[in-house]
């Protein structure tokens, strides 16, 4: 028997919270510290969990259940298309890597709010520093985590309309 509807939606929200306290920890327990890119894919990871969050308390008819969901597979694809630039950054040889920025708050502060947000989005050097856990970069865990949350929402998308019986 597959998981209700609303039983995804709470699935994909508790994985989308369990990844930020994780980058949590990591930031203030490990001490790592995040890059621009890794800051915007948090964005879309707290966006796809309070769409499934939102989803699963409204807990709307067929129409909107897929309204949801396809809102939800795009701000996974939209997540991983930045970790995937980030693993970009990453396998580039020393001499490509771009030069590091300043500062997220430095960048707000002084340059214009649409500047800041394009130098935010295209990433620098501080990107292209690995990162690693079980083998892999946090960019790679990331990117794959994006792909499985696209895909349990395209699951909810595509899911049978439920019928009632009369």
């Amino acid at each position: 028997m597959s998981p209700s509807v609303r039983q995804t939606n709470l699935l994909i929200f508790v994985i989308c919270t369990a990844m930020m306290l994780a980058a949590a920890y990591m930031e203030h327990v490990m001490k790592m510290v995040p890059c621009s890119l890794c800051i915007t894919q948090r964005g879309f990871v707290v966006l796809t969990g309070l769409l499934a969050l939102i989803a699963a308390i409204h807990n709307p008819a067929n129409r909107g259940r897929r309204a949801y969901a396809l809102a939800g597979i795009a701000s996974a694809i939209l997540g991983a298309c930045f970790a995937g630039r980030q693993l970009w950054l990453q396998s580039l040889p020393e001499d490509q890597v771009p030069a590091c920025g300043p500062g997220l708050s430095y960048m707000f502060e002084v340059f214009p709010f649409m500047d800041a947000l394009k130098l935010l989005l295209q990433g620098d050097g501080n990107c292209a520093h690995v990162d690693k856990i079980l083998g892999l970069s946090l960019a790679a865990w990331t990117f794959m985590a994006f792909i499985a949350l696209a895909g349990a929402n395209l699951y909810q998308a595509l899911r049978p309309a439920h019928r009632t019986q009369a």
